[in-house]
């Protein structure tokens, strides 16, 4: 969804981030974008009836493999994906103040708020294209992603609804991300004099923000009490590279998939209109999301060693923004197209899950290869030099 790595930046921006960095770090700092973004398709692609997953939310159906599995991958486990992205932008973004700050915004402006613009068009036309034919445009209804709750045509809500989509509210909803990571981006110096010099108070406002589903002007609270947590570490000289002696690789998985567990459940058991359902699910949400992002930092780095070195992982991992700004709406509308062709298949919303992510993760790898093939210029542009 991605951080101010090599997914999410310019190689240049990269390459200037990095000198300061172990070099297995900066390379964690790429696994991790890569594999955030993978999960991405994970967390996007769940069919359970509830289309919008909220941290609190209950599921209002029987618990079964299927629905258990999907709530706790897409509401579970992987919620620290977000967070974990935010703090990696802000730390990195917070290792280049030796550049000019109005230097660092105008090529942010290049390499977030372009792409922004030129993939919640492509967004748009996706839609729209699909809307001309009965059995996709079926897909598209079904999928009830138009932010504003109006599914018709694009036919029929005309081109002042289509222009506020495309600039405002697109269906390539996860373009938010990119936004206020520049609207953070823009606000950084008072996020590190207000992290660094006033940090109690800070973290306090923030956290309430994250909780409060805060905005305002396109900033977001969902990511910045993360971006801020990005750039204390950094100014801090906090060791992230270092595992803390207190760390335990067994306990802190065992700990970190059992309180997604016991949410999942309690996601299916608890009554929704009690009105303590919602403070339980927020709190457990907020400690799995804190004890996954210190399981994986910490307790990853034999497979990041492993995986980083193979030159296929190195190869796919170049291609992480393109998957991120692609995905959707495409893993919806397929989705639910698959629903119309295979609903009498066994346990075909389980096998749908398990394997669109993938064939949808492929499409956007096969999709950048081409675009960076035959349109290199238009390549650099959408993508703000990533991948090359």
């Amino acid at each position: 969804m991605f951080a101010q790595t090599e997914s999410l930046a310019s190689k240049r921006t990269w390459d200037t981030s990095t000198i300061n960095l172990n070099r297995f770090l900066s390379q964690k700092f790429r696994f991790f974008t890569f594999v955030c973004i993978t999960f991405l398709l994970f967390v996007h692609g769940y069919n359970l009836n509830d289309t919008y997953l909220t941290p609190f939310s209950t599921v209002h159906e029987s618990l079964t493999f299927t629905t258990f599995t999907e709530y706790f991958l897409a509401n579970g486990a992987l919620r620290f994906r977000i967070p974990m992205l935010f703090i990696i932008s802000g730390y990195i973004f917070a290792l280049q103040d030796k550049i000019p700050y109005p230097q660092r915004i105008r090529r942010r402006f290049k390499t977030l708020i372009i792409p922004f613009f030129i993939w919640s068009a492509a967004g748009i036309f996706i839609t729209y294209l699909w809307q001309q034919f009965p059995v996709t445009a079926q897909a598209v209804r079904d999928s009830k992603l138009d932010q504003l709750g109006d599914n018709r045509p694009y036919n029929e809500i005309g081109w002042g609804g289509v222009l506020y989509r495309w600039a405002v509210r697109p269906p390539a909803f996860h373009l938010w991300f990119i936004r206020s990571l520049f609207i953070y981006n823009a606000l950084y110096p008072v996020i590190k004099w207000a992290a660094t010099k006033y940090a109690t108070a800070w973290f306090a406002l923030v956290f309430s923000f994250w909780h409060t589903i805060f905005s305002f002007m396109f900033i977001e609270g969902q990511g910045l009490f993360f971006f801020s947590l990005g750039v204390w570490l950094n100014k801090s000289n906090f060791p992230i590279h270092k595992k803390p002696d207190w760390f335990s690789y067994y306990l802190s998985w065992l700990f970190f998939l059992g309180i997604s567990v016991i949410k999942t459940f309690m996601a299916f058991e608890l009554d929704p209109e009690n009105s303590s359902t919602f403070f339980i699910l927020y709190v457990l949400h907020d400690i799995s999301i804190g004890a996954g992002i210190l399981a994986v930092w910490f307790g990853s780095d034999t497979v990041v060693q492993w995986l980083i070195e193979k030159k296929w992982f190195q190869w796919a991992s170049s291609f992480s923004f393109i998957i991120f700004a692609l995905h959707v709406p495409l893993i919806h509308y397929t989705t639910r197209l698959a629903f119309i062709y295979f609903r009498d298949i066994p346990n075909y919303r389980l096998l749908i899950y398990m394997t669109l992510p993938v064939l949808i993760l492929s499409t956007c790898i096969a999709a950048g290869v081409l675009l960076r093939k035959l349109f290199p210029r238009f390549y650099k542009l959408a993508t703000g030099g990533r991948g090359f």
